[in-house]
């Protein structure tokens, strides 16, 4: 199933965030110093493009979880996307889903997933994002959400099954605490649909390289440079691409057109088939990172 797909009829009616202002006018005064807000735009006024590796929190357990964010961060990686796990994950292929089976066995969970981001803060400032779904969110309470996430130390929020027309409380309340957001587009997006989004992004837009769920493909699907292209167009906000990314050669196509290489299955599976061998991780992390260098020069 593909992330918020576009409405069946009709073009998605905009959401009203759109009249409280726009990614392109550039983040709110509380996002000014947003690790992920500002990082980005660093690597954007030095040419290079963004390595964002995913993980699961918990897996294959909470305090290898903290190693492994350091190893990713020796790697090259500009920032790291963090799982929560969920009980109906719609977004995540079969290899997340188990990651995210074993972080639930081991209590991984909102609360437990923003003191491992209070722990984080105390080793490395690189900025960090969740990526999760809204039931959770909704439970917390998406303002307290939003306030103890930025007091944990948390960057970006992405909600893979929330669409930017049900997010005006998520977007309001995370613009004031200063967390960013992270909307997503698929290939089906409409041209609407991606105004709306990039309305509602503050960190970076999460363009989905392909329909369905996550998890490493042999080859980037035809249309993706067009698909960037388009986003772009309509908006000055980073664009980095997910979902089927996990070979250095396609990380260094994605640089080649995107602000960004998000990967995620393909660390994932690492861990699962080798959960004590975080350097085999590491590695991947370094040659893509070189990949993404050559890609975006």
């Amino acid at each position: 199933m593909t992330p918020t797909p576009d409405r069946a009829a009709g073009a998605p009616r905009a959401p009203s965030v759109a009249l409280r202002g726009s990614a392109a006018a550039g983040p709110d005064a509380a996002l000014a110093a947003n690790r992920l807000v500002r990082a980005l735009a660093g690597l954007a006024a030095a040419g290079r493009k963004a390595l964002i590796p995913y993980i699961m929190a918990g897996d294959p357990d909470p305090p290898s979880t903290e190693r492994l964010v350091g190893v990713l961060v020796a790697a090259g990686a500009d920032a790291i996307e963090l799982g929560v796990p969920f009980s109906d994950p719609i977004a995540d292929g079969p290899v997340n889903q188990r990651a995210g089976l074993r972080a639930l066995a081991h209590g991984m969970a909102l609360r437990p997933a923003l003191d491992l981001v209070s722990r984080l803060r105390k080793r490395t400032q690189v900025p960090l994002a969740f990526m999760t779904y809204y039931n959770l969110l909704l439970r917390h309470g998406v303002g307290a959400f939003c306030r103890d996430a930025v007091a944990a130390g948390l960057d970006g929020i992405i909600v893979a099954d929330l669409p930017p027309e049900e997010g005006d409380e998520l977007i309001a309340e995370a613009r004031q605490a200063g967390l960013a957001t992270v909307f997503l587009l698929a290939p089906t997006s409409t041209e609407a649909r991606i105004r709306a989004v990039a309305a509602a992004s503050t960190g970076f837009i999460y363009c989905v390289s392909r329909t369905g769920v996550t998890g490493v493909r042999d080859e980037l699907p035809e249309g993706l440079a067009e698909l960037v292209a388009r986003i772009k167009a309509q908006s000055g906000t980073p664009v980095c691409v997910g979902f089927g990314i996990g070979r250095p050669a396609q990380a260094r196509q994605v640089a080649r057109i995107a602000d960004g290489a998000i990967v995620g299955s393909a660390l994932v599976r690492m861990l699962e088939e080798r959960p004590d061998d975080l350097g085999r991780v590491g590695a991947l992390v370094r040659a893509l990172r070189l990949a993404i260098d050559e890609g975006g020069a």
